[in-house]
C-alpha cells in the first residue's frame, strides 16, 4: 500500500466571533486558504484530484456543499471537485483521513484536505435549532429518543460530567487556561506561527483602510490567574466558566496530501507521513471523553506507547478534556499543546482538525520531534486520532 504524505500545511489566524474576519464570507475564506496553499506549495493546481473540506454548521452561508463552494471561490479550475464532511468538531481531521485513505489506496495521488467555519456568520447550532424552531423537526428521531429517554445531548453537560468522573478541580482548570494563553502569546511574539499562518486582508468598515489579520485574535497577553479564577461559572452551582471553554472563532486551514506518485507530480518534499489514523465512538451522553479510549486504541493498533510520541495536540474544547486525557493516557503536559490551544487561540469547529495538524507539523519541525499525535472530542461521542511522523 502507498504511504500518505503531508507536503504543505497552512491556516488563517483565528478571528473572534464578530471580530476581524466577520466580513469574510466563509466560502471566500475557504477559497482564500486554498489559494494560500497553492501559493506556498507552488504546484500546478491541475494535479489536485479532489478537495475534501470539513464544516460543522452547514446552513446559511455554509450550506450547499461549502467544500465545492470554496473551490469555486478559489483559483482552482472548476474541473476539480469538492465535498464537505461533518464529523462535528473533528470534521477536517476526518477530511484529512479521507484524503489520506484516497492516496494510500492509489485511487488518487493528490488530494487537498481542509476546513472552514465562520461562527460569526453561521452561528453554532443554526443547522439544528432554526429548522426545529420553524416546524421542520428535530435531529433526534423517535428511536434515538427511546434509546436515550429524557436525555438532551449537550457538550457543556458532558464536560461537567467529566469533572467528578476524572477527579478534576477548578484550580486545575484555571492554571491550565492561563498556561494556554501564555503559550499562545509566546508562540505568537516569538514567531512560532510564522510558517503556518497566512495573513488575511481585512478592511475597516468605518475608515475603509485595509490591513492584514496576521495573528490569532483571542489571545489574552495580559492573562492572570486571578482574572481567570474570577470569571463566573456558566451554570449555577458549577465550576466551569467561559475561561475554561474554547473561544468561538472564525478560520480556515488546508493540507496537501499525496502518495509516492503525487510526490513525483508535485516535486515537493514531504513534511510528514501519516503513520496512523483511526476513529472511535463512545458514550454520547458524557460525549467528550472519547479521545481517551480512542488514543489508547490507536496506540495499541500502531504498536506504540505514549512515550513514543514527542508532541500532542488535544483540542481544548473545554479544559476537562485535555486534562482528563493526559491523566488517563499518562501524557506529559509539557508536550501537549505546546503553542497554546483553543482556550486561547479559538476553535473554528470544522476547520480545527486541519488547523491543529498544521500547528503540530510545524511544532515538530521547530522542536526536531519525530512523532506527533492529534485527537479531539466530537459531538455525538466520537474522536479521531492521527499520528504523524515528521520527515
Amino acid at each position: 500500500m502507498n504511504e500518505a504524505y503531508i507536503v504543505a500545511a497552512v491556516r488563517t489566524p483565528g478571528g473572534k466571533k464578530g471580530g476581524r474576519l466577520k466580513h469574510w464570507h466563509p466560502a471566500d475564506l475557504g477559497g482564500f486558504v486554498i489559494d494560500a496553499l497553492l501559493e506556498r506549495s507552488g504546484i500546478d493546481p491541475a494535479v489536485i484530484e479532489d478537495v475534501v473540506f470539513g464544516c460543522v454548521t452547514q446552513a446559511g452561508e455554509q450550506a450547499s456543499n461549502i467544500g465545492r463552494q470554496s473551490v469555486l471561490a478559489s483559483s482552482l479550475p472548476h474541473t476539480i471537485p469538492g465535498t464537505t464532511v461533518d464529523r462535528a468538531c473533528g470534521s477536517s481531521q476526518q477530511a484529512l483521513h479521507f484524503a489520506a485513505q484516497a492516496v494510500k489506496s492509489g485511487v488518487m495521488d493528490v488530494v487537498l484536505a481542509g476546513g472552514v467555519e465562520s461562527m460569526t456568520r453561521s452561528p453554532m447550532g443554526l443547522a439544528a435549532h432554526f429548522p426545529s424552531e420553524h416546524g421542520f423537526g428535530h435531529y433526534q428521531g423517535p428511536r434515538c429518543q427511546a434509546r436515550y429517554p429524557g436525555i438532551k445531548f449537550s457538550q457543556f453537560d458532558g464536560a461537567a460530567r467529566m469533572i467528578p468522573m476524572y477527579e478534576l478541580s477548578k484550580p486545575e482548570f484555571d492554571k491550565f487556561a492561563l498556561e494556554s494563553h501564555r503559550r499562545a502569546a509566546y508562540a505568537t511574539t516569538s514567531g512560532q506561527f510564522a510558517k503556518e499562518i497566512v495573513a488575511v486582508p481585512v478592511r475597516d468598515p468605518e475608515s475603509g483602510k485595509e490591513s492584514l489579520h496576521d495573528r490569532d485574535e483571542g489571545i489574552r497577553y495580559d492573562a492572570s490567574l486571578e482574572a481567570i479564577a474570577s470569571v463566573k461559572p456558566i451554570s449555577a452551582g458549577g465550576i466551569l466558566s467561559a475561561a475554561h471553554a474554547s473561544q468561538l472563532c472564525d478560520g480556515a486551514a488546508a493540507l496537501l496530501i499525496v502518495n509516492e506518485a503525487g510526490l513525483k507530480k508535485t516535486g515537493l518534499t514531504p513534511l510528514a507521513r501519516v503513520h496512523h489514523m483511526s476513529v472511535l465512538g463512545g458514550d454520547p451522553v458524557v460525549m467528550l471523553d472519547v479521545p481517551i479510549a480512542a488514543t489508547q486504541a490507536a496506540l495499541r493498533k500502531a504498536r506504540m506507547s505514549i512515550e513514543d510520541i514527542d508532541l500532542y495536540e488535544v483540542n481544548e474544547a473545554f479544559a476537562p478534556i485535555p486534562l482528563a486525557w493526559a491523566r488517563k493516557v499518562g501524557a506529559d503536559l509539557s508536550k501537549m499543546n505546546v503553542n497554546g490551544g483553543a482556550l486561547a487561540l479559538g476553535h473554528p469547529l470544522g476547520a480545527s482538525g486541519c488547523k491543529l495538524m498544521t500547528t503540530l507539523i510545524h511544532a515538530l519541525q521547530a522542536r526536531n520531534g519525530r512523532y506527533g499525535l492529534q485527537t479531539m472530542c466530537e459531538g455525538g461521542g466520537m474522536a479521531n486520532v492521527t499520528i504523524v511522523e515528521r520527515l
